[in-house]
């Protein structure tokens, strides 16, 4: 379904708006592209309007330097572990609702209420169609195997995407084995950690690296971009798997900051988020896996491969997030 069909059946399907309604600020480290229509299909169905300030680090530094006078009602952030920071530093407040706790999965949100999971993405394996083959990595482990010496680009290991994929390893092995894979993935790498997800796919695409690490829903947007559609149909989307588990994933989420001015209009927008509607949207729109249930991923996301979740608690590995960084910056990952 096109974005303008679901946005209509969205409107089609609702009363008339509430006027006069408040607006709802968001401090979002969602990029806005991947959140603006969910926004739109809000104010559609609600009236209300939405402003959003894009933060690329600092959320939570700007929110405790704000204080009460803090005009953000919702922070919206990928990673369990930013999540989790935003609670630990009490910038967030809980939200009790059985429309929330109807829609969302309970391993997908926080048992207090302070956050939400909306969404969830798999850190993969990005693969050269013509240097590799799909079958030599099935795990995470593989990747510290010699064969792939000078093949292997990512992004900074200190990057939160990289820290929960590190915690997730020393949930599955402890301090030691993570250690060796560390040291083993840095040696394999063909140039210092740089760029984001998509900048990884392009080095496979130049022929710089052969496989990287990226996250699922990267694919989709390179796929319906003119300059990046050639990186992305360079590669395969490979879903290794740890070796007692399964392929590691993490969420998208909401939480209600402790501030909120606009707490009543907050609220109805993370219930929306929730929602089947802003699901199917994430789902066709975003390329991401909807927590929703009987809301599917998109043809095209399925299309990937099948995608068997690890079974580790988020809130373990946001628990490990200290250890794993401590860990990269011990053995100089980016160095």
């Amino acid at each position: 379904m096109t974005r303008s069909l679901i946005l209509g059946a969205v409107a089609a399907a609702t009363v008339s708006p509430v006027p006069a309604m408040a607006d709802v600020n968001i401090y979002s480290y969602r990029q806005p592209e991947l959140i603006r229509p969910l926004l739109d299909a809000f104010t559609e169905q609600t009236g209300i309007e939405t402003n959003v300030a894009f933060l690329s680090k600092g959320m939570v530094e700007r929110l405790l330097a704000e204080g009460e006078r803090s005009p953000a009602d919702v922070i919206l952030t990928v990673d369990i572990s930013r999540l989790a920071e935003a609670v630990e530093a009490g910038v967030t407040q809980p939200v009790q609702s059985d429309v929330l706790n109807d829609a969302i999965p309970a391993e997908f949100r926080d048992p207090d209420g302070n956050w939400f999971g909306l969404t969830t993405r798999a850190r993969i394996v990005y693969a050269s169609k013509d240097r590799v083959d799909p079958a030599e990595i099935t795990t995470y482990e593989d990747l510290a195997d010699p064969k792939w010496q000078g093949r292997i680009c990512t992004r900074s290991g200190t990057h939160a995407y990289n820290l929960a994929l590190v915690a997730a390893m020393l949930h599955h092995h402890g301090e030691e084995v993570t250690r060796t894979w560390l040291e083993g993935v840095k040696a394999n790498l063909a140039r210092k950690p740089q760029g984001n997800d998509r900048a990884q796919v392009k080095a496979i695409w130049a022929g710089e690296c052969d496989i990287s690490l990226g996250n699922t829903y990267y694919m989709g947007m390179m796929l319906t971009d003119e300059e990046q559609k050639d990186w992305a149909n360079a590669v395969n989307v490979l879903f290794p798997k740890f070796e007692n588990g399964g392929t590691h994933v993490n969420v998208s989420g909401v939480a209600l900051t402790k501030s909120a001015p606009n707490r009543d209009e907050a609220i109805r927008l993370i219930e929306f988020l929730a929602s089947g509607a802003a699901q199917e949207i994430y789902a066709e729109v975003n390329y991401e896996y909807p927590v929703g249930p009987g809301t599917e991923a998109s043809d095209l996301v399925r299309g990937w491969g099948n995608l068997t979740s690890d079974d580790v608690n988020l809130m373990d590995l946001s628990s490990l997030r200290a250890d794993a960084l401590r860990l990269v910056e011990e053995t100089d990952f980016d160095g």
